[in-house]
């Protein structure tokens, strides 16, 4: 039997696919569920429908962030920390810190899509961090760790 996937199943397939499972399977669990539908006929016409819409969507979405990504890339980013006496900073410089730097400068990144050459910062200096803004999209970026 096929079934057209509505979410993610581990060791099946993802939101979207259409498989071939056994009937036991998709009837008994996959279906009640709520993780796939019956791929008919007429199913399977709306589900390339979509898939089509879908597509240019997408290929509109990513055209749109490679440009938000070059507006990044050109951007200077300074972040001010407090400094000691030592010159060590106070705490330590994350992923968060640096999405409110780009935040401030209109450039609005959640910061679950930052991940930092460096796991924990804390010396002054130049560092760079890679912006996944798209799975397709990728960035890399430079910033500055300044005395306040």
């Amino acid at each position: 039997m096929e079934v057209i996937l509505k979410q993610d199943v581990k060791n099946l397939g993802e939101k979207d696919d259409i498989v071939k499972v056994k009937n036991g399977y998709g009837l008994n669990y996959l279906i009640p569920k709520g993780f796939a539908s019956l791929a008919t006929p007429g199913m399977k016409k709306m589900h390339a429908e979509t898939q089509k819409q879908r597509t240019f969507k997408e290929g509109l979405r990513k055209a749109e962030l490679t440009k938000i990504a070059d507006n990044i890339k050109a951007l200077t980013i300074r972040i001010a920390v407090k400094v000691g006496d030592n010159g060590k900073i106070f705490g330590s410089v994350g992923n968060a810190q640096v999405a409110e730097a780009l935040a401030k400068m209109g450039q609005n990144i959640d910061r679950k899509h930052i991940t930092l050459t460096e796991e924990h910062i804390k010396a002054l200096g130049t560092y760079s961090a890679e912006l996944m803004l798209h799975r397709e999209v990728k960035t890399t970026i430079s910033f500055d760790v300044v005395a306040e």
